[in-house]
């Protein structure tokens, strides 16, 4: 069953985030609480962590978008 990466509310003041670096790639397995990918704001920057254990099958955002 496939499970949808989304970006989390980070605060009513930030509206945007840039995807500064992937930490896992396509293909690669992920384990519960592994960081996936590294996200940018104007105020801070976040590591997106694994709620689910899998295989990281697609991604559809590159770094700096």
């Amino acid at each position: 069953m496939a499970v949808e990466v989304r970006v989390p509310q980070m605060g009513e003041s930030i509206v945007e985030a840039v995807i500064g670096a992937w930490r896992k790639r396509e293909g690669e397995p992920v384990a519960v609480g592994d960081v996936l990918v590294e996200l940018e704001t104007e105020k801070v920057n976040v590591e997106i962590t694994a709620d689910h254990a899998g295989v990281l099958e697609r991604i559809l955002k590159r770094e700096g978008e």
